[in-house]
């Protein structure tokens, strides 16, 4: 009885580590075969583009108007919110020109 689930164990386990080894090999050849597109595609959408100099000084007009918006919008004015203000403008402007210099 024992000798009957240890066969059917064993042949379970080589069924799975042969579908294992077929994923793999065919995991390998779609990498092979994707590598000229995916150099395609990088040289397509990730090329030079505006530059970090440039991208920081539209960062830096856009996180202005931004932050000035978002104050009025809170109630307090420009001058309530300033505390909490410094932190969202160094974050916002780090996000927004990295981003402007990625896409652009």
């Amino acid at each position: 009885m024992s000798g009957d689930i240890d066969r059917k164990d064993k042949s379970e386990a080589r069924n799975i580590a042969l579908s294992l080894l077929v994923l793999v090999g065919l995991f390998v050849a779609a990498s092979v075969l994707i590598a000229p597109m995916a150099s395609d595609f990088n040289a397509n959408y990730f090329a030079e583009g505006l530059g970090l100099k440039d991208a920081a000084v539209i960062s830096f007009f856009v996180t202005t108007l931004l932050m000035v918006v978002l104050a009025l919008a809170a109630g307090d004015g420009l001058l309530g919110e300033l505390q909490f203000m410094i932190g969202a403008f160094v974050s916002f402007f780090v996000v927004i020109w990295l981003l402007v210099a990625w896409i652009f």
